[in-house]
C-alpha cells in the first residue's frame, strides 16, 4: 500500500454539521468553537512549508502558527509532535538532537513534496494572513485579557492546598465569564 504524504480524502466534501472541521479548504471560519482550524492534511502541509522556510523546533512551530493567526490558533504539542514524527517517518523531514530538543529540517523528498503542493500551501498561508488581519483590531485586547485570566488561575493553583469552596468559586467565576462573553 502506497502512503501519500498529503491525504486529500476529505477534499470537496461538505463538513457542515460534523462538528470537527471548519476554517479549512473552501472558505472562512464556520462559527463553532469546537471546529478545527485546518482541514485534514492541511496542518501537515503548513508545517512542511514552515520547515521549508527554516529548520525549527516543535515549540517554534507552535509559536509561529499562533503568531500567523493572531492567536486564533495555537496547536498543542499533542498535535505538532505527532505530525513531525509522521513527516520523519515519511522521509520528508529529519530531526537532529540539540540537547533535550530536536531541530527539524526538510529533506530533499520533503522539498519536492512541498513544491508539488506549493499552490495549496500558499493558499493556506493567505488564509492565515486574512485571519490575522481580521483579528488585528481586537486580538491584542482579547489576548491580554486571556493571558490575565490564565495567569490568575496559575497563581491560584500555585498557592496549593485549595479547598473545595475556593475551587468551586474559581470554577463559577470562569463559567460566568464564559457566559458573559457568549452574551456580548
Amino acid at each position: 500500500m502506497r502512503h501519500h504524504w498529503y491525504d486529500r480524502s476529505h477534499e470537496g466534501r461538505s463538513h457542515h454539521g460534523h462538528g470537527h472541521h471548519g476554517w479549512g479548504r473552501h472558505g472562512g471560519r464556520e462559527g463553532s468553537r469546537s471546529r478545527r482550524m485546518f482541514d485534514h492534511g492541511d496542518l501537515r502541509l503548513v508545517i512542511l512549508a514552515l520547515l521549508g522556510q527554516a529548520p525549527r523546533h516543535g515549540y517554534e512551530l507552535i509559536k509561529a502558527l499562533e503568531e500567523m493567526t493572531g492567536g486564533a490558533y495555537s496547536p498543542s504539542p499533542g498535535v505538532i509532535y505527532p505530525t513531525l514524527t509522521l513527516l520523519e517517518e515519511q522521509g520528508l523531514a529529519s530531526a537532529e538532537a540539540e540537547g533535550s530538543k530536536k531541530l527539524y529540517t526538510l529533506t530533499e523528498a520533503g522539498r519536492a513534496a512541498l513544491e508539488a503542493e506549493r499552490p495549496m500551501a500558499d493558499a493556506l498561508f493567505r488564509r492565515m494572513a486574512e485571519t490575522m488581519a481580521d483579528r488585528s483590531t481586537y486580538a491584542p485586547r482579547f489576548v491580554r485579557a486571556m493571558e490575565n485570566l490564565k495567569t490568575a488561575i496559575r497563581l491560584k493553583l500555585a498557592q496549593g492546598g485549595l479547598d473545595e469552596k475556593t475551587i468551586e468559586a474559581v470554577a463559577d467565576a470562569i463559567d460566568e465569564a464564559a457566559k458573559a462573553v457568549e452574551r456580548a
